[in-house]
């Protein structure tokens, strides 16, 4: 199925799903789930994973955070680039994680996929921006290190003169003041 067709497929069966439709919601993983596996195992076998538990433990990951974000989507926009871009950010943590991994995930792969605007990408790295920077300061590197630069706890807290517990509980205030943020200008007019 090239991209087109599979966009022009899942477009209508995701924005269902989105109203409610638990048999088109099923149709939308069966459709994206195949694609989606196929991409992160070919990442990881760049990155050295030959035996596929990776990829699907990935892909579980990766799925989950479709569900929980759905709400994030925005219709007038690829179905297919929201997904894979949710699961490049999956597989980057999990590179992180498994400290392979120092700086960017190689994407050919989707951008022979996908091959649609960035615009989105663009538009969401914007408010990610804006989000981040009405953040305090030591609150704003504290997740700039963790999330972005793959630190760990430790090693953010120590950076800015903090203790793990108040720098867990600064990420935590942090992330829910962005996620408040983000989801205020996604808001309908």
């Amino acid at each position: 199925m090239s991209l087109d067709a599979l966009e022009t497929d899942l477009r209508p069966i995701f924005i269902a799903a989105l109203d409610g439709d638990a048999i088109a919601y099923r149709r939308f993983l069966d459709l994206i789930g195949p694609r989606l596996r196929a991409f992160l195992r070919g990442q990881l076998g760049r990155a050295g994973d030959r035996d596929h538990t990776e990829a699907e433990d990935v892909l579980q990951e990766t799925l989950l955070a479709l569900h929980l974000s759905r709400h994030t989507y925005d219709r007038a926009a690829p179905v297919s680039a929201w997904a894979f871009a949710i699961a490049r950010y999956k597989l980057v943590d999990h590179l992180r994680r498994s400290r392979r991994h120092t700086g960017h995930a190689p994407i050919e792969d989707a951008e022979e996929a996908l091959a649609v605007s960035d615009s989105g990408a663009s538009e969401a790295r914007l408010d990610l921006g804006r989000a981040l920077s009405n953040l305090p300061e030591r609150t704003r590197n504290l997740i700039e290190q963790v999330k972005i630069h793959g630190s760990t706890i430790a090693e953010a807290a120590s950076s800015v003169g903090m203790t793990e517990t108040a720098a867990k509980v600064a990420m935590h205030r942090g992330l829910k003041a962005m996620a408040r943020s983000l989801t205020r200008r996604r808001a309908p007019p």
